[in-house]
């Protein structure tokens, strides 16, 4: 069996009297690396093994190996995804990984069921496979660790991948052919609206009982991290926001702090400036013809309008319409909407400060 980590937090039933721990489970870059692992050794030592151990951010899990095989100029092996409690797609997708040496260094390649990037606006380049670059990294560095070197291909396949993404975010976003192999850390949090938010409300409780005047609500690591960063307030001051802004916003207008910093990054502030609550990717979306207005109010030519409205990500019109030397500070703006969504929904007991980063942790706004 598969090493599991531990239980995320729990969780109850509609009536709210079965408390029960949610299983955390592995992401699908966790699940490629073991694959890619196990395929190294067989090549490398012309053996099959029945599980393998990998280096993780913040653990080194062992998972179980299927279908094995390997000769003296390529291997592969197959893991299968287990997501926990989380209602992930791929969840039992089995994920195999084909390793060869080369003279070049690392080179990345999509397999059946991984999909290909065909639109800009990515993190990835055109044409590449989407095979992110936090997963990326980390199967290199497992590589490296291991085999002293980086000259090696990778080809990552999930089987159905073609059919699963049609359930996903992938076909809009013009990555064809399959999924995404994602994660940052490895681990899946279990998913869950009520025990999320019961979460949120309990960290502002805590941030009361301890006197704090000052609490911030990230959407993801990266904002938390550049927010404990800039910030440098006290662990207690940062709450497991996440997608919710709008349940967190709602229960500090009840039970306010004096002041609140909401972390972000831009497309995530940009659902917000446009009155989303939840900005989760199931259940909100970028209105590219919002946002063209925003660029058309703020100055930009006909061309930058036009090129927001036929906008692919949120990422794409940052980087190719956001100019503040020239005036058209769009995060700024971006920023002040969000801000005043935000007021809208806590109230006048509260002051709301914005920081927007990008991807890199680079601050793109901060309110002083």
């Amino acid at each position: 069996m598969t090493q599991l980590p531990p239980p995320h937090f729990s969780t109850s039933d509609q009536q709210g009297d079965d408390i029960r721990p949610l299983r955390r489970g592995w992401t699908t870059v966790a699940c490629a690396t073991g694959a890619v692992m196990g395929a190294v050794h067989g090549l490398l030592h012309q053996e099959c093994l029945s599980e393998i151990q990998i280096q993780l951010p913040h653990n080194t899990p062992t998972f179980s190996l299927i279908d094995v095989h390997f000769d003296k100029t390529f291997a592969t092996a197959s893991v299968i995804k287990d997501a926990g409690d989380d209602p992930d797609v791929t969840h039992r997708a089995k994920i195999t990984a084909k390793i060869s040496r080369n003279e070049t260094g690392i080179i990345f390649k999509a397999g059946e069921g991984v999909g290909t990037v065909t639109k800009e606006g990515l993190p990835l380049g055109v044409g590449e496979p989407a095979i992110n670059l936090k997963p990326r990294e980390m199967i290199t560095k497992n590589l490296v660790s291991v085999t002293g070197t980086d000259k090696w291909t990778v080809e990552i396949s999930i089987e159905n991948g073609a059919v699963i993404a049609l359930d996903t975010w992938n076909p809009r976003l013009g990555i064809v052919g399959g999924l995404s192999v994602l994660g940052t850390t490895g681990v899946v949090i279990p998913f869950s609206c009520s025990a999320l938010i019961h979460s949120i409300h309990r960290g502002i409780d805590v941030s009361l009982a301890e006197g704090l005047t000052h609490v911030v609500g990230s959407t993801g690591k990266t904002s938390e991290c550049v927010a404990m960063e800039t910030l440098k307030l006290s662990e207690g001051a940062y709450l497991d926001m996440g997608d919710f802004v709008g349940g967190m916003l709602k229960y500090l207008s009840k039970n306010p702090v004096p002041l609140v910093t909401i972390s972000g990054g831009f497309a995530k502030m940009v659902k917000l400036a446009q009155g989303n609550r939840d900005l989760h990717s199931s259940r909100s979306q970028v209105d590219f013809e919002k946002l063209s207005v925003t660029v058309a109010v703020l100055g930009g030519s006909a061309e930058q309008i036009s090129i927001t409205k036929n906008a692919n990500t949120a990422l794409e019109v940052l980087q190719k319409i956001h100019n503040r030397d020239e005036g058209l500070d769009l995060v700024k703006a971006i920023a002040h909407s969000a801000k005043n969504t935000a007021n809208s929904i806590i109230g006048s007991g509260v002051i709301v400060k914005m920081l927007i980063s990008d991807r890199e942790g680079n601050i793109l706004y901060q309110d002083k």
